[in-house]
């Protein structure tokens, strides 16, 4: 219709610096006018890759990885990237699966965060023999050679123990989650090392929201005067006993949180945590995503920093 040859129009259409302005018009004027849409699955067949990337999580119900989402979706957008969005349910079985689909829907590239029940990841490093980079977020292997990008587990972990000291604390309950996950082991491990011996600390591991509930009610009756809350999971677990005990915060007893910002802001007064953004850890990796697309063979771990965002319960 144009009179122009199929790789001209081609490149027209890819906003080529060959093709001139006048001629790029010409082209996408009349794709418009026809509804002309390329056929992705022969471009897929073509050059054996997709403008497609994977990203699993252990499940969307989550706000840390729902704005992690909400990123990595905006900056994919931005690049003439799709995303396909997958749950593990944090079972090994059905993360297994949705390797197989990515594999299957030939993605570019896979952004994953592991269940917390994986141990071998043999699975993951085979997509480099594939050239489909992966990059690990949030739960990550602890072992090195492979691209990670994380929150900073032992400065967040360090501030809150650095807070209850500067408050002369008695009595503290800190409740981390799973004791195999790395994030876990580098948060506990930095909270010990940090808060004041003179302060009684019990340290237990909840599972879920339910085990934290149940050890915050063992904390309020032993006469705790702080709960730390490793994440927003145990934090709601926490709130939720001393509500039931009608007890006022902080005057009846404190909380501190490890936090993704949303949680601690639905209660009043807000609750005093340590930022760790899902969104800034989005284009943290989507930047290292891009990094390894453009050829980049360097495996680093990167983190985000985490701050203290004062709440009214401590």
């Amino acid at each position: 219709m144009l009179g122009l040859s199929i790789s001209t129009i081609s490149r027209a259409l890819k906003n080529h610096p060959d093709i001139s302005e006048k001629t790029k018009q010409r082209v996408n004027e009349l794709a418009t006018a026809l509804d002309y849409e390329p056929n992705t699955n022969a471009i897929q067949l073509r050059t054996s890759k997709s403008n497609l990337f994977g990203l699993i999580v252990p499940t969307v119900s989550n706000f840390f990885y729902d704005s992690f989402i909400a990123s990595v979706e905006e900056e994919s957008r931005k690049n003439n990237y799709s995303l396909m969005i997958l749950q593990s349910g944090d079972d090994p079985v059905i993360e297994m699966q949705n390797l197989k689909l990515c594999r299957q829907n030939r993605v570019s590239g896979v952004f994953t965060c592991l269940s917390s029940q994986t141990i071998n990841i043999d699975s993951f490093t085979k997509f480099k023999d594939l050239e489909i980079p992966v990059i690990f977020f949030d739960l990550v292997p602890d072992m090195q050679g492979i691209n990670k990008v994380c929150v900073a587990d032992v400065l967040s972990a360090t501030i809150v123990a650095n807070t209850i000291n500067i408050k002369k604390k008695k009595k503290v309950f800190a409740l981390f989650g799973k004791p195999n996950l790395s994030i876990t082991k580098k948060r506990l491990e930095a909270f010990k090392y940090n808060i004041d011996k003179k302060i009684v600390t019990t340290y237990l591991h909840a599972n879920n929201t339910p085990e934290a509930e149940q050890f915050a009610m063992e904390a309020i009756k032993q006469n705790a005067d702080t709960i730390f809350c490793m994440s927003d999971e145990i934090l709601v677990g926490v709130m939720k006993a001393i509500q039931k005990a009608q007890l006022q915060i902080p005057t009846d007893i404190a909380v501190i949180a490890i936090s993704n910002g949303f949680i601690p802001k639905l209660y009043y007064p807000e609750i005093t945590y340590v930022e760790t953004s899902g969104y800034k850890l989005g284009k943290l990796a989507f930047s290292s995503m891009m990094a390894c697309m453009a050829g980049s063979a360097f495996m680093q771990e990167l983190t985000i920093e985490s701050m203290l965002v004062e709440g009214g319960s401590i």
